[in-house]
């Protein structure tokens, strides 16, 4: 999964630079209107005939990272806890046990948000490095 997550986030910041190019093509012009100034947000050609938007991309991406870092921040979680674990001495069996109990919650959410990184990658397939093992 290292490798599907490092991947992803490569797919991912490729997409943030097309939208922000493509951002900064639309221009925002002024012009007056019945005595009053309305402001027109002027995009390129090739936008307007499609439903595709770089902002929507954007948001897009943004809530696929928070979802890629929930994944991220559970396995380095569940690591850092096995290390402390493993430092624990046989007096401390309350402690060791506390670990546990919260390393279970980790691998569980790990467990789930596996197959939902899967799911995010699976828009890039078409893309060099795509791994048929990804596959949900």
């Amino acid at each position: 999964m290292d490798d599907l997550v490092q991947w992803l986030g490569e797919q991912l910041d490729e997409e943030q630079r097309e939208a922000e190019d493509a951002l900064k093509k639309t221009t925002t012009t002024r012009r007056r209107i019945g005595g009053r100034w309305v402001e027109d947000v002027v995009q390129p050609p090739e936008w307007r005939r499609s439903a595709w938007s770089p902002a929507r991309v954007l948001r897009e991406i943004d809530a696929d990272r928070r979802i890629l870092d929930l994944y991220v921040t559970a396995v380095a979680e569940r690591v850092a806890l096995r290390t402390r674990m493993r430092a624990l001495t046989d007096k401390e069996l309350d402690e060791f046990g506390r670990l546990h109990a919260q390393e279970s919650v980790l691998i569980e959410t790990g467990r789930r948000l596996a197959p939902i990184v899967r799911l995010l990658a699976l828009p890039y397939e078409d893309r060099p490095g795509y791994r048929e093992e990804w596959r949900p």
